[in-house]
Parts: structure tokens; sequence; C-alpha cells
């Protein structure tokens, strides 16, 4: 909300009168012909663009206003820039009016005219002006408009690609080229620092330097430094900057009009030749040619696209020698990693359209790759690399093994809290997803290690997993994943106690709260925890000892990371089961049953997680028996090892009503043909010891009374299967018989609440009703399938399709 002081003048400006406002144009329109603008016209100037930007429609500026504000974006005070520029944005132009900014480009300049662009029309003549200034030459202008130009361009390209000519692609091409390779090599006229000899006209020119400080011996980069940098070096940088984006919008592999095995020949042959020419200017100015430029005679030979490809490919080759040395500033060492990241995806983008240069340049990246790979500092350098080999290693031939333990081994171990790398690595994953399945097939291998960027920061990476944890799941890892997932709190905490014991001293007294961190630093429990900070899957588990970890982790609770950790779980399981029954066969989804089941008693402790990871387990456990119904045979003994339970009843209340009703649901002959009478009485009497122990005494101390819904479920699944043995019947209805009279007593103890006792006597009634007729009760409690899912209305052989046709083709006639 706005302050009363705020509110108040924004009031005022939409209120103002016409004639008050032509005053007002008239006083700031003689302001603006004043040879200095004082603070009265800036604040005159403020005023104007909240009057202008308050009211819903756009207002239209006096002529000669509207031209004094156009000159006004070219003032060297960068205020009466911004003021200007904002104002002329609220405004409409004049029709037919063309704002001409080819002297006066700068970057408010430009934001103006990409507002003001609303057709592709607009951006077309935008585009057109703006390489005028291209082909101008330095003395037609100030040296700011052109270098302003590129910028601009690649603004306008990121919305409208399309409105550059085929003749406008190669002339900006040609003049990358230009900027790129042939920038001046001598020093700017830089600011002077101080003395009677020091004035510019007593300066010499100096060589560019390297960032150690060395001459440079070649072509000018974004990496060499100066007291002062001239327009061309200026435009190297801009061209630089904008070249990856050029190349991924323009150029493409078809692209290609010479054949890539004959240009390489060519390039060859003729850089032994030395025939260099005297267009040529990378020679002119007497530098040493570097082993990379030896092949810029044979490149004027290319067409323009290739042209520039090619003289990418030697820029980056140049910034990656140059990356080598060592900086004298810390923000030059930034520097050469954030120029590192550019080149090597520039040269990954021209090998995508030029096989040919994959040999020439693999050499140089397996070079860097080597020099980086024990730099953790260099982490983000390397995912481009990653990203090269990944791209190009099948095609050269080589062993990528160790790029992927660096990627997928050792990132997520050393560095699972560095925010952008995890940003960076899971954007790697999805962008090439289908490329990593493919060629990488140890990826999986590594998702015990990638979920620790998710355990670490669970809010700002669990889109990312949605979409990345379909491809971990295979019938080789579905197993182990499954228990990962529900260890993913554990993992959050041990990561939590991992960078809290590197931070305190192991001598320093740890309080109360730190009573965990001991335990991590107990060489008794390490292999727990080493367990799960383990790298790679397949290398045992804890399932006999996960009590004794929960045990160790129970103040971590309520941690902030470990509760959002917690939080991420369900959504991340229902992923899981949505994928693994499109892959499983069943033995692996009987097998994920006995895990769903041991592992709803091995949770950590956090009452809120727990309830929802049993939620989950009764919504695919209902899911994977109705698939696959002969699961409930397979896996009987443990269902039934958990249904009997009592103490399931109160503690697992979710799961125990939907393991009760799958047994009373698929235990049958129908289901299963191996589906004995023994088996359905086994089950009939495990179900019955527990309706009858939970209806004839008060629930455990600290334990509620039973959900309606859990002793409906038993005493349904009880008639199912007496339905289907008819020698069980006599004894559900004296059960059913004896809960008719115990109600009528009064207040049960294992029912606290009137209305919720009624539905259960009103259901056991139907029941025993059902039950009087045994063959009924099988029809209904156990329909066929036809039954439950009637298409009477798709059957040809029955009256009714007939008769629906007939009164449709009624009710058409009428």
């Amino acid at each position: 909300m706005y302050s009363h002081a705020s509110e108040s003048l924004i009031k005022q400006a939409r209120e103002i009168q016409v004639s008050e406002l032509q005053k007002f144009y008239s006083r700031l329109m003689k302001m603006l012909q004043g040879k200095e603008l004082g603070h009265d016209t800036v604040d005159s100037l403020q005023r104007l663009h909240l009057i202008l930007s308050a009211t819903k429609y756009t207002r239209t500026l006096p002529l000669e206003l509207q031209k004094r504000f156009v000159a006004l974006l070219s003032s060297p005070a960068e205020q009466h820039q911004v003021l200007s520029a904002a104002v002329l944005r609220e405004t409409l132009p004049l029709t037919g009016q063309e704002l001409n900014y080819n002297h006066q480009l700068n970057s408010h300049a430009a934001g103006l005219l990409l507002s003001q662009a609303v057709s592709k029309g607009d951006l077309s003549s935008l585009c057109t002006q703006l390489l005028r200034n291209l082909e101008s030459r330095p003395s037609e202008g100030p040296t700011h408009s052109l270098m302003h130009t590129l910028p601009v361009l690649n603004s306008v390209l990121t919305h409208s690609p399309e409105c550059l000519s085929e003749d406008q692609m190669t002339l900006v091409s040609k003049k990358l080229v230009d900027w790129l390779r042939y920038a001046s090599v001598m020093q700017g006229v830089g600011t002077s620092s101080g003395g009677f000899f020091t004035g510019p006209r007593s300066r010499q020119p100096v060589p560019i330097a390297e960032l150690d400080g060395s001459v440079s011996g070649d072509f000018f980069t974004v990496l060499c430094v100066g007291q002062g940098f001239t327009e061309d070096q200026w435009m190297n940088v801009y061209s630089f900057s904008m070249l990856r984006h050029w190349l991924l919008t323009y150029h493409s592999s078809c692209s290609t009009t010479v054949d890539a095995a004959n240009r390489l020949q060519l390039s060859l042959s003729l850089s032994h030749s030395h025939s260099f020419s005297n267009d040529d200017r990378s020679e002119v100015d007497g530098s040493v040619v570097s082993m990379v430029s030896a092949t810029s005679s044979s490149s004027r030979l290319l067409p323009p696209k290739e042209r520039l490809r090619e003289k990418a490919f030697q820029y980056c080759q140049r910034l990656i020698e140059q990356s080598d040395r060592k900086a004298h500033k810390k923000t030059d060492t930034e520097l050469q990693k954030a120029c590192l990241v550019e080149a090597v995806c520039i040269l990954d983008c021209v090998c995508v359209e030029d096989a040919s240069l994959v040999y020439r340049t693999f050499p140089c990246i397996k070079a860097l790759f080597g020099r980086l790979s024990s730099e953790l500092s260099y982490a983000r350098v390397l995912l481009p690399i990653a990203q090269f080999y990944l791209n190009h290693g099948e095609i050269a031939a080589v062993d990528c093994e160790n790029v992927w333990k660096v990627v997928f081994g050792r990132f997520p171990t050393e560095l699972f809290n560095d925010p952008f790398l995890a940003h960076e690595l899971l954007r790697f994953l999805r962008l090439n997803l289908e490329s990593i399945e493919l060629r990488v097939p140890q990826y999986t291998r590594y998702f015990p290690n990638l979920l620790k960027f998710l355990a670490w920061d669970s809010p700002a990476m669990v889109d990312d997993f949605v979409d990345l944890l379909p491809s971990m799941v295979t019938t080789g890892t579905a197993v182990e994943l499954l228990h990962t997932l529900l260890d993913l709190p554990c993992l959050s905490a041990t990561l939590v106690l991992q960078h809290r014991s590197t931070c305190l001293p192991i001598s320093e007294p740890v309080g109360r709260s730190f009573v965990s961190l001991d335990a991590f630093r107990n060489p008794s429990f390490r292999g727990l925890f080493l367990f799960l900070l383990r790298t790679e899957a397949g290398s045992g588990d804890t399932m006999d000892r996960l009590s004794t970890l929960h045990e160790l982790l129970v103040e971590a609770a309520d941690w902030p990371r470990v509760t959002q950790c917690a939080r991420t779980v369900p959504v991340l399981l229902h992923v899981f089961f949505n994928t693994i029954v499109t892959i499983a066969d069943e033995k692996l989804l009987a097998h994920l049953i006995l895990v769903m089941l041991e592992r709803s008693s091995l949770l950590l402790n956090i009452p809120a997680y727990i309830k929802e990871i049993h939620r989950v387990f009764s919504c695919h456990l209902l899911r994977l028996c109705k698939l696959h119904p002969s699961l409930v045979v397979n896996q009987s003994h443990e269902l039934l090892e958990f249904a009997g339970s009592t103490a399931n009843v109160y503690s697992k209340e979710e799961l125990y009503t939907h393991v009760v009703w799958v047994l009373g649901e698929y235990l049958s002959v129908s289901c299963d043909s191996r589906c004995s009478v023994s088996l359905i009485t086994s089950c009939f009497e495990a179900l019955e010891a527990v309706l009858f122990e939970i209806t004839s005494s008060a629930p455990p101390t600290g334990k509620v009374c039973p959900a309606p819904k859990v002793i409906n479920t038993l005493m349904s699944a009880l008639a199912k299967l007496a339905s289907r043995s008819h020698d069980l019947i006599p004894r559900v209805s004296l059960f059913l018989s004896k809960l008719r009279t115990v109600t009528r007593s009064g207040s049960v103890a294992w029912c606290s609440d009137e209305e919720d006792l009624v539905a259960i006597v009103t259901r056991g009634e139907e029941l025993w009703s059902l039950l009087k007729a045994p063959g009924v009760a099988q029809s209904v409690l156990t329909p066929p399938p036809h039954v439950i899912a009637p298409q009477w209305h798709r059957d040809t052989n029955v009256a009714l399709p007939l008769q629906l046709r007939a009164l449709t083709s009624l009710t058409h006639s009428q």
C-alpha cells in the first residue's frame, strides 16, 4: 500500500485539469530551452512522469516539447536520459514521426525504441536503423552510438529473431568477424594518473596486456587489459557477449555450403603456405601470430557464416589459452571462469554445426578438463565441458567415464550446499535427459548422490526432481530408491550434521541441541551416516539399524531443513509409484509391497510425515493390487501378519484399513486360482481375532478409539471371506449378532461417539441380513467383473443399444 503522502500526489496527478497541464507544459518548455538544467527542471520532469503514468490513458505531448525530450536522450547527464526516456515511454508517438537515434543511441534510448515497437514491421525498421549504424565509420558520429548498437540488436533478436533478412544476417556476421578477430592490440587513451608530464599528448601507444601483466602477443580478447579500450576493442567485447546467441539463432548444421572434410583439408594446406593477403588485418599490426591464427588466411575463402564460425573457434581457443594465466586480481579470476564457460559453450555450438571442428577442439577441451577437474572452484566451468563430452564424445570416440565421476560423483558430494551449482547441474540434467539416458547408462547409479541437492534445499529443487525422478526409476534401482526416498529426511539431517561438523571444532563442547553431532562423530555409528552419504547405489543397506539411526536423529525432527525435506517426500513417492507400475513385473511389485509394510514402522519420528507416508502407501497399495490381484496371494503371509497385529489398528489406521480391504476384496478364487479354502480361513481367523480384541476392551493407554472405518472394513472383509467359504458364515453371524446385543446396553469402551456406534451397528445388520442368503451375499459382496464395470450400452448382442438407436432416430425425426 502507498503511504498517505504518495496517495495524495497520485490523486493530484490524476485530477489535474487540461488548462493547468498546458501551463505546466509551457513552463517545462522554457526550462528545457535553457543552457543548464537545474534541480527545478529535474523535479518538473519527475512530476510530469508521475502525471503521465498515473492516468489510465496515454497522453500526447506537444510536438516541440516531445522534440526537446528526444534531444534530452543524448544529454551527458544520465539522470536526464533516464527521465526523458521514462516520459516518452508513457506517451503516444506522433503519427508518421520517425524518431532518429542514429547518433544518440544509448541504453535508455534503446529501451524506448523497443517499448514503442508494437509490430514485426517496427522491429524490422529498427533493425535496419541499427545496422545502418554498424556500417557507419567512427568519424561519422559519437563513439558511444556504435557501442550500444549490438546490445540493442541482441535484445531485438530475443523478441523477434525473424526480423532480419538474409543480407542483414550476412552483414552482421561479417562485422562480428572483424570485431572479434581484428580489434586493435594497442591500448586506448586512459584516464591520466596525475603529474606534469602525464597529459594525453605525452603518452605513447602501449600494447594490450594479459591478466598476469605480460604483454599480449596475439589478437585482442575480453581477457586482455589496459588503461583504456578503443572503440573496436569495446565492440570486440560486445561481439563476444552476443556471439553464442547469434550462432544459436541464425546458424544451423544445414547451412554449411562446403563439405566439412574438404574445408578442413583446405584449411590445413593453406595454413602451411603462409600466403597472407593484404586485407587480412591480423598481421598488419605486427603482433606475434599464434598457432590459433595460422589458418586465418584460409578463412577468407569461406562464406560469411562459416568464416564467423572459424573466427569464433579461434577466439575461444585463445580464451582458453589465456585462462591458464595467473591473474593478479580476484575479480579477474572470476572473469576467467565466466569467459571459460562462454568459450566452451560457443565451441560446443560450432561443433554441433560443423562436425569437422570436433577433432580440432577435443584436444583443447580434454586438456582443459584435466587441468580443472581437481579444482572445485571451477565446478561451474566443468558443466559446459560435460555438455561438450555428452554431445561429441561418441563422435570423437573418447572415454567420458572420468567426466561423469566428477559431475555426478564429486560435485553433489562436496558441493551439495552450493545453490548455483545445484541449479546448473539439475538444469543440465533436465535439458539433456534423453541423451544422458542413452549415452550415460551409469547415470542412474548416482541417484543417492544427486538426491543430496534435494535433501539440502528441498523447496528450490522439488520441481527439478519431479521431472528427473522417473529417469532414475529402473527395475534394478527401484527397491533401493524407495528406501532412499523414505530416508530423505535422515539424509537432510546428516548433511546438516556434516556441515556443522566442519564448522565446529571437535574439541569444542557441544550443548544439548547437538547430541546428534556427537553421534555423527562417534566411530561406532559412522557406518550408518556414511551409508546415507554414499555416492553410488548398490552398497548395502541399514534396514537392521534404522531404529538406531532414528533414535540418534530424534532431535532433528524439528530442524527446518528436515521438516521441509519431509514435506517433499510424499510428492516424490507418487512420482515413483506412477513410474514403477509402467516398468515393473509382479515379482518386483510384490517386493515393493513388502518394503511398504516394513517401512511403515521405520520412519523418522515426524508425526505429520509418518501420517502422510501411510496415506501414500495406502493409495498405491490399492492401485497395485487392482492392477495385479494375484499380488495379494503372493504376499498373503506378509499382509496377514500386518493385518493380524492389533497395534497397527491404532498406529497405522490408514494403511491398516486398506490392507484389510485388499485382503477381503482380492483373496478370492476369481482373482487367483491359487486361493485355497485354508488360506481364506487363516485370513478370516486373523481378522476375526483383531476385530474381537478391539471391540471387547478399551483402547490401550494413550491411544484413541479405533475409527468406525476400521471396524466397518474388518466386518466387511470377514463377510466377504465367509461368502466364499460358507463354513465361516456362522462365526461371523454370531459376532454380528453379539455386536447388536452389546450396543443395546448403552455406551461401549471402544467407541466414544454415539453416531459412530450407530453407523457400525447399521453396517453389521446389513451384513448379517446378507449372510442369511449365502448365494445372494456372494453376488453382492463379490460381484463378477461384468457387473462391476458394465458396458451394456456398447454390447451389440443385447437389445439396449438397438432401443437407444431407435429412440435417437425418433427424437431426430421430430
